[in-house]
């Protein structure tokens, strides 16, 4: 699960990237390099580009770190309550086979 969210991070990040390379070609003529203005927003955006890759590591990091935690919860509730998660277990497989057998 953790690796599916960092894979829809990385496209983004690799979106976003290829977006603002795109952009800084637009903005890399030779005759806009005399304007001021031009120079402050490359900056801007390689400024923003790098806030943007922190918080999509960040992001990814913290999606991780609930995944592990919510699968460290489930297998201490299991090992906790192992006749209930056998019960849930035998509950839903009966269901499963109910509807199945209905078909």
């Amino acid at each position: 699960m953790s690796r599916s969210i960092s894979d829809t991070v990385s496209n983004a990040q690799e979106d976003l990237e290829k977006l603002v390379g795109d952009l800084r070609g637009l903005l890399s003529a030779r005759e806009l390099d005399k304007v001021p203005e031009i120079s402050a927003l490359r900056q801007r955006i390689d400024d923003s580009m790098n806030v943007v890759r922190d918080s999509a590591v960040r992001a990814a990091q913290d999606a991780a770190r609930q995944a592990r935690d919510a699968a460290d919860k489930a297998d201490r509730y299991a090992h906790d309550e192992p006749w209930r998660v056998a019960g849930a277990a035998l509950a839903v497989g009966a269901l499963v086979g109910f509807m199945l057998g209905r078909r």
